[in-house]
């Protein structure tokens, strides 16, 4: 029997054997960069829980009637009477509380 080099590797097995080396630990360092940046940008989106929720705006929140719209619906409907929609926006608006209507007694 006849063995050609020893069972080594020629030229062409060494040099595919350092590409594939090389490829593997390129792929290997984008990944793990990549993941790193992944991670940070998607931490940098995220409110920290010591950060105070945001608040809605002055008028209410889009959408959710202001308790003032939702009296004068009220008064609209028919559901309360125009001195009893009167008083409501008074304490509504911090004026001082209403006296109770007299009694028919």
């Amino acid at each position: 029997m006849m063995y050609w080099n020893d069972h080594g590797m020629n030229g062409w097995g060494l040099g595919l054997m350092t590409v594939t080396m090389l490829l593997f630990w390129g792929l290997l360092i984008f990944g793990v960069v990549a993941l790193v940046r992944y991670l940070g940008h998607a931490s940098q989106h995220r409110p920290a829980a010591y950060d105070p929720p945001p608040q809605p705006p002055a008028g209410g929140a889009p959408g959710r009637p202001t308790p003032e719209q939702l009296l004068a619906e009220r008064l609209a409907r028919g559901e309360i009477e125009p001195d009893e929609y009167r008083r409501r926006m008074d304490v509504l608006r911090g004026g001082p509380p209403p006296e109770p209507p007299p009694s028919g007694r």
